[in-house]
């Protein structure tokens, strides 16, 4: 394949993911994972640097997200952290990956970091925002800073129907704002986010999304098909492959210090690193920081 031209899909038992590939299909892949409010736009900078460097970069839609679909209209349209872990799996088998680098933040970098967990040896190296991003359920019912607590607002909106509610009606609203929350030093003009806007009309992007915000605090039950994987997220299992993290110092909704205390959960070669001046989307903030990571890995892991 050569640069990719618009988006491909790859279908699974529950999805037709859309995905837009780029640089050659001969070559080692990457695979980019967006989180929420955000999709495959994020990566705009970054890809460009990784193909240079002679990659293969796999950009999926998150289920929930721009064209991927459900195929049945009777899935729940699940958001816990197993469903997107299982999906980029699911993506890497549809592909017939063997194995890949993965990269993401936010929902994205969780879903690395499950797959990463679990199935290691489809993993050859990890770049995660934010850390270990595999969720602690169970210890979700102890209450934090009230700080902290006022920078999840958003998370105990979208547990009530008026939430749910808000998302729908004023899904572009919300998620402006949450960009500029989050992103406080990032001055992001109307036209980059009305790039990625479109992706938020997906007729599944609610429901996902209320339902991940919801399962985390153990306000909403999980798809059953997925139990098996939450018992072992539960024990939130190590990460042993080679794995850089990256945190940006201006990040209002997971700050840094959260990840400073993260190096106990990774036990392979692990490294952190602090971007200055960047918030919760450092593909987009930092790019070439980001895609640095990610060579540094891939060239200190053999493949």
């Amino acid at each position: 394949m050569s640069a990719a031209s618009g988006v491909r899909r790859a279908r699974t038992a529950l999805l037709d993911i859309a995905y837009e590939h780029h640089g050659s299909g001969a070559a080692y892949p990457i695979i980019l994972v967006h989180g929420f409010p955000y999709d495959p736009r994020a990566f705009d900078a970054v890809v460009p640097q990784l193909t240079a460097a002679g990659y293969s970069v796999v950009v999926p839609y998150v289920r929930g997200f721009g064209e991927t679909r459900f195929i049945a209209a009777d899935t729940m349209r699940s958001g816990q952290q197993a469903a997107i872990g299982h999906d980029l799996l699911d993506l890497l088998d549809a592909l017939d990956i063997r194995d890949a680098m993965v990269a993401g933040f936010d929902w994205g970098a969780r879903a690395a970091c499950v797959i990463a967990a679990l199935w290691p040896e489809r993993v050859r190296g990890l770049v995660t925002c934010g850390g270990y991003q595999i969720q602690d359920i169970a210890g979700s019912v102890q209450p934090i800073s009230p700080e902290d607590e006022r920078r999840y607002w958003y998370q105990y909106y979208f547990h009530t129907e008026r939430g749910r509610a808000g998302l729908r009606e004023k899904r572009d609203a919300i998620c402006r704002y949450l960009w500029q929350l989050w992103s406080p030093t990032c001055r992001f003009d109307e036209t980059v986010f009305q790039r990625t806007a479109p992706s938020f009309a997906n007729p599944d992007f609610v429901d996902v999304s209320v339902h991940s915000y919801r399962h985390r605090y153990g306000n909403a039950p999980g798809d059953p098909r997925y139990d098996d994987t939450e018992a072992r997220l539960a024990r939130l299992p190590s990460i042993r492959v080679p794995t850089i993290a990256l945190h940006g110092s201006d990040d209002d909704v997971i700050t840094p210090d959260k990840s400073a205390s993260h190096a106990r959960y990774f036990t392979g070669r692990y490294e952190r690193r602090e971007l200055a001046g960047v918030g919760h989307n450092p593909p987009h903030e930092a790019s070439d920081a980001f895609a640095a990571a990610i060579l540094d890995v891939l060239n200190a892991t053999p493949a």
